[in-house]
């Protein structure tokens, strides 16, 4: 059973001459069972699942689910602005043995509210794991209402949403309206320690692609009630958290990495790598934090 609690890292894809970069992917995934982290997330949106074919999507997958090999769980993305290419993604996720799925709302379309909650009942039935929706209106156009989150949330397979609106008065709502065994946890680095005062369980995390353990120290602390241990982190790792949104992610993200000397590659067309002046500023900020960094 997957339980939705703790820091969950979004995890980057790593490339290699224009392909997924398996090994590195391997790499990266002891990177995080070593320092802390709770569970993994391929294919969102730090894993620019939006430009990886469908082959691409499921070897990554794939990897992850091997290498991770039961030690914590998988939430593979397995979203789409297309229900049966969602249905494909779930229908792999399940068979390659990933413990849940992370399920977007689609993109692109603006569905209705009766679209969105359609949407997710179908895959509801497809899926043989446990579902996290995720609502990002940033990057989707669409904004799933608490009502509707409280609708799905009675469906047997729809254990917890992903909630990156930002929105402390939405996710309360959501908390409110929702069965209390419903997990809500952070989709926005920068709110988390605010979401869990409220009522969230955790975070599905950018940072933690670079500071897996802060992070997960930080929803730990909170989650025993010391909390100010946990607000100690969370002033840590704020400036970190803001310069990963410097342009889009994820491409400050890749560019900590890589300043790191993890050598993840380039984000894809039509992302680019982050500006000189921004890798300037990303750069100082890591300093600030305490990394060792290359030039």
């Amino acid at each position: 059973m997957l339980k939705l609690e703790g820091s969950f890292v979004a995890l980057v894809t790593p490339f290699k001459d224009g392909r997924v970069n398996r090994e590195k992917l391997k790499e990266l995934v002891e990177f995080h069972l070593a320092n802390g982290t709770d569970g993994i997330v391929p294919c969102g949106t730090t894993g620019e699942s939006a430009t990886l074919s469908l082959e691409e999507h499921k070897e990554v997958v794939e990897v992850v689910v091997e290498a991770v090999d039961g030690r914590v769980p998988v939430l593979a993305g397995a979203g789409s602005n297309n229900t049966k290419e969602a249905e494909e993604l779930i229908t792999h996720a399940c068979r390659c043995g990933a413990d849940g799925v992370l399920i977007i709302t689609p993109y692109y379309n603006k569905p209705t509210q009766e679209g969105l909650f359609r949407h997710f009942a179908l895959l509801n039935q497809v899926s043989e794991v446990p579902i996290v929706m995720y609502n990002v209106p940033g990057r989707t156009a669409v904004n799933m209402s608490p009502d509707t989150v409280a609708r799905l949330s009675k469906l047997d397979k729809i254990v917890g949403i992903k909630e990156a609106s930002k929105d402390l008065t939405q996710v309360s709502e959501i908390l409110t309206k929702c069965e209390p065994d419903f997990a809500v946890v952070s989709g926005d680095d920068a709110v988390t320690l605010p979401m869990l005062a409220i009522g969230g369980k955790g975070v599905i995390s950018v940072v933690a692609n670079i500071a897996p353990q802060e992070t997960a120290d930080m929803v730990r602390h909170y989650l025993r009630g010391e909390i100010k241990e946990a607000l100690v982190l969370h002033r840590r790792l704020f400036p970190l958290s803001q310069a990963m949104f410097l342009e889009t992610n994820p491409a400050p993200v890749k560019a900590a990495l890589n300043l790191l000397g993890k050598d993840v590659g380039e984000v894809r067309l039509p992302l680019v790598d982050i500006s000189g002046p921004n890798r300037l500023k990303l750069r100082q900020v890591m300093i600030e934090f305490g990394f060792e960094v290359s030039e």
